[in-house]
């Protein structure tokens, strides 16, 4: 009884401090024409109720900032004051909601502005109110929920929706290589880091504290996790696959996050299975965790250890002189048949040879082969000297029999060589003259 009578006060004193600072952002709206409505809709999405945060108080924010340029820094110092001068949880856990909301449900313009005013100090993700020694559950889950919700400012949901690390501007990779060292060395370890956030929050935490605020925000932190652990898991496979690729000191960092990764992929699937459990969302879809088994982690790195390469550089050194020296092959054959295959072989020889010199022996020369041609239609060319045009037309007149032939052999007296220009081949007998 005594618990419904604290509940009821602590309502009744929220509520009035919640008109009593809309009145002031009202009275503040009416001396200065700013922002102060961006201020109004803040307060009211983070009363005192136990109630989650209205839809309708986020697409007025949405559409108040939209509509004012350069509002996003006064909307950021209007959370970070709401979130570091209240004491009660329920508000501060509000606010933290409605920042993860806020993140989540603008466009990218939006999202990327809201970063920025992190970074330059104007959105302050404080819960130093709160003591982290409580014992109180509600307190325990606030400051792990805005612990994540800070490395969560240094991600970024994409044009795809998927969210991705800020990475400094200017890098572009040319090619896999470059981009795949990209994602084992830096992508990789803020997957871990926000993972190891994402795993602080238990979810006992969520059933102590108040229901339906904790699963709103568990709820938005496990969704944007599962895209956080397939990013890990495409990190993790190109580190293996790039492993044996990298300097012995890059693989010694190699080795250490995929030990880490190891832990987290154990302790990410025992928080899957209880988040089934305890989330009442039903349209959050768990992805099927791949255990990373530290036992592969211990023989990969023993594999690419110094000693491991050294001998196999041995071995692949001794392979290499028995293939360049095989082993003799005669002791195999009997006597008969080592001289029947040298008889074979000297037969092949024999037969290359002649081949080689029927098909590859330069044409004769007048000088080495004296010729006689059997064909009637000729032109006489001598050895010695050209013929002229007096001893060429005798034989063009007698062209046509074999007497024409003969008469110019005999004539003459000495060896020639007739070439018929009417034919590209013609038989040619040897003279045994010489």
């Amino acid at each position: 009884m005594g618990v419904d009578i604290q509940g009821k006060l602590r309502l009744a004193l929220g509520s009035m401090k919640d008109h009593a600072s809309i009145g002031k952002a009202m009275m503040y709206h009416y001396q200065h024409d700013g922002f102060s409505s961006i201020e109004i809709a803040v307060l009211r999405a983070t009363g005192h109720d136990n109630g989650t945060i209205d839809d309708k108080y986020m697409h007025e924010i949405l559409f108040l900032v939209s509509n004012s340029p350069g509002s996003i820094p006064f909307l950021a110092e209007r959370i970070s004051r709401r979130l570091g001068k209240t004491k009660d949880h329920i508000v501060a856990l509000k606010t933290l909601v409605l920042i993860h909301r806020l993140l989540r449900g603008g466009n990218r313009s939006f999202e990327q502005e809201l970063c920025k005013a992190h970074v330059s100090g104007h959105l302050q993700i404080s819960t130093r109110c709160f003591t982290k020694s409580s014992s109180d559950p509600s307190v325990g889950f606030l400051h792990k929920y805005a612990a994540y919700l800070e490395e969560r400012m240094s991600w970024l949901i994409n044009q795809a929706g998927k969210l991705e690390p800020v990475m400094s501007k200017g890098l572009e990779f040319r090619r896999y290589d470059e981009k795949s060292i990209d994602m084992a060395f830096r992508t990789l370890p803020k997957c871990q880091v926000l993972i190891d956030k994402v795993l602080e929050c238990s979810p006992q935490d969520v059933l102590c504290s108040d229901h339906s605020l904790a699963q709103a925000a568990m709820s938005n932190t496990l969704r944007e996790s599962f895209q956080v652990y397939m990013t890990f898991s495409e990190s993790i496979a190109a580190l293996v696959n790039m492993f044996f690729d990298l300097t012995a000191s890059a693989r010694g960092l190699a080795c250490e996050i995929l030990k880490k990764a190891s832990l987290q992929s154990q302790r990410l699937h025992d928080l899957y299975e209880s988040c089934k459990q305890v989330v009442e969302n039903k349209n959050l879809e768990y992805p099927s965790v791949q255990i990373i088994s530290m036992n592969h982690i211990v023989a990969l790195e023993q594999l690419g250890s110094p000693q491991n390469e050294l001998a196999a550089s041995h071995v692949s050194l001794s392979s290499r002189r028995s293939i360049t020296k095989p082993p003799p092959i005669s002791g195999h054959f009997t006597k008969s048949q080592e001289i029947e295959l040298a008889v074979a072989a000297k037969e092949s020889k024999r037969n290359i040879e002649e081949k080689i010199d029927i098909n590859l022996s330069p044409t004769p020369t007048f000088l080495s082969w004296t010729l006689e041609t059997k064909i009637s239609m000729v032109w006489v060319v001598f050895e010695d000297e050209v013929p002229n045009e007096s001893q060429v037309l005798p034989a063009q007149q007698k062209l046509g029999g074999v007497d024409a032939v003969s008469d110019i052999k005999s004539e003459y007296g000495r060896p020639s060589v007739f070439l018929n220009p009417f034919s590209s081949s013609f038989q040619t007998s040897v003279s045994s003259k010489v």
